[in-house]
């Protein structure tokens, strides 16, 4: 892990619950001021409307969506030919849906966010 992407987790650690909303209007979901903050510092807007839009068709599975980004090991990428993968679960080990990414820009390895209610989340948020 680089030193900017442990300043982003140091940063992101740092919220608990929020205040302030922002809208996506997009779905008609809204988000925290440390999915901002997320969005700012690591250029991730598309994270948010993607995980925003499929969470939004996942509503009739669940009401609490567990987001987990996860840049996959060099070893698979090589082998699948993707570098990430998000996974949407419902918090008690169903998965809901698993989508793949040959490539990111994303600085993070892995990110937990929670979606409910309409909000899209930092765990710490909830």
């Amino acid at each position: 892990m680089n030193f900017k992407s442990k300043q982003l987790i140091d940063q992101l650690q740092g919220f608990c619950g929020s205040t302030t909303y922002y809208k996506i209007p997009l779905v008609k979901a809204r988000y925290t001021e440390g999915i901002k903050c997320l969005t700012e510092q690591a250029q991730c807007h598309w994270l948010v409307t993607d995980t925003a839009v499929v969470c939004k068709s996942l509503k009739n599975k669940s009401n609490f969506i567990v987001i987990l980004f996860k840049r996959n090991p060099k070893s698979v990428q090589e082998r699948t030919h993707k570098e990430a993968k998000i996974t949407y679960a419902d918090g008690n080990g169903t998965i809901l849906l698993e989508q793949e990414y040959e490539n990111t820009d994303f600085p993070l390895d892995e990110l937990r966010l929670f979606y409910t209610d309409d909000m899209l989340m930092l765990p710490n948020e909830y």
